[in-house]
């Protein structure tokens, strides 16, 4: 797929991701958007986005455009572009999406049945940024788009260590480092670095956590209560559920933490055996086999949610022994 071809003659584009943008998904967004401008000067392209960390606000260019009260004057964008999500988890953005006249889905979730007219789907990617240098052209390439997909490829490989982490992805990573931007500082301050706030979250976390299926899974959860003390927010979580998996004889890791609206959001992550994407995909969510997530209803209960998640880890695990 070439995205100037599906795009061609069009001059509103609007761009959206998931709720919660990460690195991937924001880098992807605006990567795109940098793009596009620069491929299509006469064209208007606008980018719908829930608020930023900042780790990302300070490293991935553009991100000052970001629209994030979703508001738009534009009555019907000539295309609409969802990168790293089905069109289900774009927040406000879904009305635009639904009223454009034409629709272009581009991610890396297996679990996506593809929501759009276009649809560029590809499990096998590291990162929605993957895909995005794949679908631009690269000789429009510059120091700015460039750094906005780095980050992407950068967070959603886990430092390049995921087993999503292919061959390609580190000839693409390379070829991004040859723009000339501060790859190190990058990594440390997109991927590494925590704020004191977080730190504090983190330390809780482990604390409270704990051992289940004879060391296989490691389970933590922070309700609202938890979270206000360590005067942070539902965003402060970030990170905590791969520190959790990256436990000596665990291959999987669930972390679950309470929203506001009395929802929970459960973070999942495997290192070899268990499928979390099938265990997300029982409760309405979704992702990678090695990382995935979902959402326990505020009317549905979280401790049984969670017995059954262990069970059907626990079903993985016992069917495939000899991988232990």
């Amino acid at each position: 797929m070439r995205i100037l071809e599906e795009l061609e003659n069009c001059r509103t584009i609007g761009i959206s991701g998931h709720e919660n943008p990460d690195g991937d998904c924001a880098g992807a967004c605006l990567g795109l958007m940098l793009f596009l401008e620069k491929a299509l000067p006469d064209a208007r392209v606008d980018v719908f986005l829930e608020s930023l960390p900042a780790e990302l606000h300070k490293n991935i260019p553009g991100s000052d455009r970001v629209i994030t009260d979703f508001k738009t004057d534009v009555d019907r964008y000539d295309a609409f572009v969802v990168l790293d999500s089905a069109k289900d988890r774009i927040a406000g953005a879904e009305a635009f999406f639904d009223n454009a006249v034409r629709t272009v889905n581009i991610d890396h979730h297996i679990s996506n049945p593809g929501s759009a007219g276009v649809n560029y789907i590809d499990g096998t990617a590291s990162s929605a940024c993957e895909l995005v240098y794949e679908v631009i052209d690269r000789d429009l390439l510059d120091p700015d788009i460039a750094r906005a997909l780095y980050v992407g490829i950068v967070t959603d490989t886990g430092c390049f260590r995921f087993s999503s982490t292919s061959r390609k992805t580190m000839e693409i990573a390379g070829d991004l480092m040859t723009f000339g931007f501060d790859f190190s500082t990058i990594v440390r301050e997109v991927y590494f670095e925590k704020t004191f706030v977080q730190q504090k979250m983190l330390g809780r976390a482990l604390l409270t956590s704990k051992s289940c299926l004879h060391g296989r899974c490691i389970v933590s959860s922070m309700d609202q209560a938890a979270i206000r003390s360590c005067g942070g927010v539902g965003k402060d979580v970030e990170g905590i559920v791969s520190a959790l998996v990256s436990t000596t004889g665990a291959d999987c890791a669930f972390f679950a933490h309470e929203r506001t609206n009395g929802e929970w959001r459960v973070s999942m992550r495997s290192n070899n055996i268990v499928d979390v994407a099938a265990i997300a995909q029982v409760f309405g969510g979704g992702g990678h086999f090695h990382a995935s997530g979902c959402t326990i209803k505020a009317d549905q209960s979280f401790d049984a949610s969670l017995r059954k998640m262990l069970d059907m880890a626990s079903a993985q695990l016992n069917a495939q022994p000899d991988r232990a």
